[in-house]
């Protein structure tokens, strides 16, 4: 029994060898490789391929995660599908490596940030809004980098866009913003002031109004105001007086337009010369008249005097008969239409027949034409004969000039006799301008142009002849230049 037992078992080991080395070689038989030749459907030698169904596949993925009954939640999905740390910090260095941009966002967050990048190394600060040039797109001018939205006209603020661009100083213009600020402009016409032949800027210039215009309107028939001499803008009509001359409407506002009118004014410089002791002996008449009515006394006087080429005021030494101004005219629309003339004869009574004076100019320049004339009808009521053109016209010129100042600078200092002429003449003269309720700035301007004019007249007679009787009346006074004149005929040196 024994021996049977022993058998048996020996022939169990054996078989379990032979099923080892059995199972051995059917995994050897597995891992030999097939034969070197591609099978059907494979790409790879000894390799066979299986179809993949990638849509079902993504379906099953949906569903799992997902869909509203999902098997797995959307923090299951990321803890199964996210990226590997390791994995993350490879691909970040190999990124760094080739674009140093993405440094500024390094891991962990609170590390500090690496310097900026500059292409090239060079540091671009705008010069408009102060912040740093990375990339994109920049302007340079004069050393000095923009974002092309930064670099901006200074006149209207807005980028300059164009190729061509005008520069002040540092500051940048539109072409056309700077043509605005720089090239002059004509005040009648309102367009640039086109150039000559040269390519130079070419225009006039008022002398006391800086009055800018083209000098084709020089003789293009544009209105010239006959009072203060500035020429008629397109933007603003002027008013015709009807005798070739024509008024601005700022000369307008105070302009005398009939004998009646006059009247308050006249009266106030004849106390204005009686201020000074120089009392006119007679009441001489004072008319204002059309042009063409003081042409024709200019015509019929035989006294012999010079006249200017503009006539504005005469002092008549003969007997006429001059058509005067009754009624003042009205406006309808930029000329005067019904105005009443009346014919007047004037019988000379003594020395002095009248004084005429052309009607519509402002209330200072007709009051500087009166002061003149009336020191002409002075000089013949006390005596002074036979004196030459520079001599009578410029101490007349002074006279005129010294009303002017005394109403356009009523506290001037330059005053040729005592206090008490002062506060007689001052009061005197300011009457008018008070009953007008005073002098408005552009009244005050007028009077400065008068007497700017009467001061720069190029006149020999009455330019000439003004400075020379200005000279000696600031020198020896009013009073001592008159005795010297009636003595020589000449001013004192």
């Amino acid at each position: 029994m024994r021996r049977e037992d022993e058998e048996s078992d020996e022939e169990a080991e054996v078989r379990r060898n032979t099923q080892n080395m059995a199972a051995a070689m059917t995994a050897a038989m597995v891992c030999q490789p097939t034969e070197e030749q591609s099978q059907w459907g494979g790409s790879v030698a000894g390799r066979s391929y299986k179809p993949r169904n990638r849509a079902m596949a993504h379906a099953n993925l949906m569903n799992n995660y997902f869909n509203p009954d999902s098997v797995y939640t959307e923090e299951d999905f990321r803890r199964r599908f996210r990226m590997r740390r390791h994995v993350f910090e490879r691909l970040l260095r190999d990124v760094q490596q080739v674009n140093p941009y993405f440094r500024q966002k390094r891991y962990p967050p609170y590390a500090p940030a690496p310097p900026p990048y500059y292409p090239n190394g060079q540091q671009r600060i705008c010069g408009g809004c102060k912040r740093d040039i990375r990339y994109g797109n920049y302007l340079e001018c004069m050393g000095t980098f923009f974002h092309p939205q930064c670099f901006c006209c200074r006149s209207c603020g807005r980028p300059i866009v164009e190729n061509e661009f005008s520069l002040s100083g540092r500051d940048p213009y539109h072409k056309s913003c700077f043509k605005e600020l720089t090239h002059p402009k004509c005040e009648v016409c309102h367009q640039f002031i086109p150039t000559n032949r040269a390519g130079l800027i070419e225009y006039r210039c008022h002398p006391f109004w800086s009055q800018k215009y083209c000098p084709a309107h020089e003789h293009d028939n544009t209105s010239r105001c006959c009072s203060c001499e500035r020429l008629e803008s397109w933007e603003a009509r002027y008013v015709s007086l009807g005798d070739g001359r024509s008024l601005c409407l700022e000369c307008m506002e105070s302009a005398i337009m009939d004998t009646g009118d006059c009247q308050t004014l006249y009266h106030a410089i004849r106390d204005y010369f009686e201020g000074m002791n120089m009392q006119l002996d007679q009441q001489i008449p004072m008319l204002l008249v059309e042009r063409q009515a003081l042409n024709e006394a200019i015509v019929g006087e035989k006294s012999g005097l010079h006249h200017m080429p503009e006539t504005r005021g005469l002092c008549l030494l003969e007997e006429q008969i001059v058509t005067s101004i009754l009624k003042r005219p009205r406006i309808a629309g930029h000329q005067f239409i019904g105005m009443r003339t009346q014919p007047q004869k004037l019988t000379r009574k003594c020395e002095v027949t009248a004084i005429l004076v052309l009607y519509g100019f402002p209330r200072l320049l007709t009051g500087a034409i009166l002061a003149h004339e009336l020191m002409h009808g002075w000089l013949h009521l006390k005596g002074y004969r036979n004196l030459n053109p520079e001599v009578e016209k410029g101490i007349c010129q002074v006279l005129s000039y010294m009303w002017l100042e005394s109403e356009v600078m009523p506290g001037f200092k330059n005053m040729p006799s005592s206090s008490t002429f002062t506060s007689t003449a001052s009061s005197s003269s300011s009457t008018f301008s008070s009953k007008k309720g005073g002098k408005s700035k552009i009244e005050h301007k007028l009077g400065e142009f008068f007497m700017h004019k009467i001061a720069n007249d190029s006149s020999p007679a009455y330019g000439g002849g003004f400075r020379a009787a200005n000279a000696a009346v600031n020198k020896y006074g009013l009073r001592r230049t008159l005795d010297h004149i009636r003595l020589t005929g000449n001013f004192p040196l």
